[in-house]
């Protein structure tokens, strides 16, 4: 994604810039977030201490994603993606069947109030509007407006320029396997619903005292953060409900979840890295290295997203979900305006991108280190947070910072010359130009590569990798090759075979896609 950047615009300093803030998202919503989750359900159903469950965690992720890549990361969630449903939908069915099927549930979970409150406040009753999807847009705790809208700025970023999304349709043999994986995974995302919200409503009805406590005191023997422990409420669900049997599935489909978007991101971040930071940095860098280097650059991202675990322990008032959402929210407008605005108007050049950016980073930056230097108040307490965090929603938040990342990239872009931008130099490279078949004049300039002559490889790599240790760490990283050449630039496929796709399937992928979308608006607005 960050190449397209460059090709687009041309420079380098958009590219180098989208590499490095992706990686920072991916440690600071992604990989501490899926560890500590992962971590948390080990630690329900095993008792384990928080950070051994984390060590064991990463240590069988690692293992296959060093050993398999891109390859084994795909082959093993289609596996995983199998006893996910399975798993689910036996502890729904169990879990409904618990509590009452839905009338019970909507039945007890108004009624869901732990034993211990705190005097004076309603903090520890059920939200009057806890049924609805579309809460009110003041008051709500996610406004409809920003759930709507909002939540769309994000949901582009993740589903249409992120790295560990598009990298997996870029895999696809076809334009048509492309779209049909993404509508496959569009009819899954119609399950979380059913599979996971309800029966977490569920784990409050039935476990008050422990998913519901209010009380930091209680709270904190509980589940060792005071502001709350709703984040145990599917863990704790499994471990109450689930027979022996099914238990171990289910901690086998929770511990398969989590690792399925561990490797992806690491996956994802080792390609980001090498290839637009330290092969830039080193030039002349064999291939062999770069996969070397890949493979320990994620092990850098691990220990710097242990270190963030227990910022998330704490962060919006202990709710994992939100705080997700909320660092996504201050960081990620910026990325889709300036996707959206490369690929839809011709006119936007690298300047008023680079400055839209930059601009939105800022914004973001002074939200989020707000965010975490005022902690939401305990229930109980009052709000002496500014009125920036108080009363603008971070889903709110989004759709301010987005607009005004698109209002600086068309003033500065209108406000400086045209140039490089044209019509030659975009071929290809925007929705208007898709299917054009001019030659277009590559903005990046041409690219470095090394000679294998002037390789700065010692003479002696040869010998080194003679010796059984380095054959052995070079077999299980897939790096079988004796090769050391430097790694060469990819050439571009002018016959753009890419867009090709049967008429057939084109056809099944696109009435899907519809089907999908009716689907998906009358259970909106069904649940409203």
């Amino acid at each position: 994604m960050p190449e397209y950047l460059a090709k687009r615009f041309g420079g380098q300093r958009i590219r180098i810039y989208m590499s490095v803030l992706s990686l920072i998202l991916y440690v600071f919503t992604k990989i501490s977030t899926d560890i500590f989750s992962g971590a948390l359900f080990i630690q329900m159903s095993f008792g384990w201490d928080l950070y051994l469950s984390t060590s064991i965690l990463l240590l069988v992720t690692a293992i296959y994603t060093v050993a398999g890549g891109l390859a084994a990361v795909i082959y093993t969630d289609v596996l995983q993606t199998l006893i996910m449903v399975v798993g689910s939908f036996a502890l729904m069915f169990i879990a409904f069947s618990k509590v009452g099927w839905y009338e019970g549930l909507v039945e007890r979970y108004m009624l869901a109030v732990p034993s211990v409150t705190v005097a004076n406040t309603t903090c520890h009753l059920p939200r009057n509007d806890a049924f609805h999807m579309f809460r009110d847009p003041v008051s709500g705790d996610l406004p409809w407006p920003g759930l709507l809208f909002g939540l769309t700025v994000l949901a582009t970023w993740v589903w249409c320029t992120d790295q560990v999304i598009v990298q997996r349709s870029l895999s696809a043999k076809s334009l048509s396997h492309a779209k049909g994986g993404s509508v496959l995974g569009g009819y899954l995302k119609l399950l979380p619903m059913f599979f996971i919200v309800m029966p977490g409503m569920i784990s409050r009805a039935l476990f008050p005292d422990e998913v519901a406590c209010v009380d930091p005191t209680v709270c904190q023997s509980v589940c060792g953060a005071s502001v709350g422990c709703s984040n145990i409420a599917y863990p704790k669900l499994v471990v109450e409900l689930m027979p022996v049997g099914l238990r171990g599935l289910m901690l086998a489909v929770m511990l398969a979840a989590l690792m399925s978007s561990l490797t992806s991101i690491f996956n994802s971040s080792s390609t980001l890295f090498t290839l637009d930071l330290y092969h830039r940095a080193r030039p002349k860098a064999s291939e062999r290295e770069l996969m070397i280097v890949g493979r320990l650059f994620i092990l850098v991202l691990v220990c710097v997203s242990l270190l963030w675990i227990p910022v998330i322990q704490t962060a919006n008032s202990g709710q994992l979900f939100d705080y997700i959402q909320s660092v996504t929210s201050f960081l990620a407008p910026p990325i889709t305006a300036v996707f959206l605005m490369a690929i839809f108007w011709p006119r936007a050049n690298e300047q008023g991108a680079f400055w839209g950016l930059m601009s939105g980073l800022v914004v973001g930056l002074i939200r989020m280190v707000l965010e975490f230097s005022y902690q939401a108040p305990s229930c109980g307490q009052p709000d002496h947070r500014p009125a920036i965090l108080a009363n603008v929603h971070y889903l709110y938040f989004a759709l301010i910072l987005m607009a005004l990342t698109c209002l600086i990239i068309v003033a500065v872009s209108l406000a400086t010359e045209r140039f490089p931008v044209s019509v030659a130099s975009t071929a290809k490279l925007t929705w208007w130009s898709r299917y054009s078949q001019e030659p277009r004049i590559d903005l990046t300039g041409p690219q470095v590569t090394s000679n294998p002559v002037l390789s700065d490889l010692s003479p002696d790599s040869d010998s080194l990798s003679g010796s059984w240790w380095c054959r052995a760490a070079l077999r299980f990283c897939g790096l079988t090759g004796s090769s050391s050449e430097p790694l060469s630039p990819v050439t571009e496929n002018g016959a753009l075979n890419s867009l090709w796709e049967h008429p057939l399937w084109g056809k099944v992928c696109n009435v899907n896609a519809l089907l999908l979308l009716t689907i998906n608006v009358f259970l909106w607005g069904y649940f409203a």
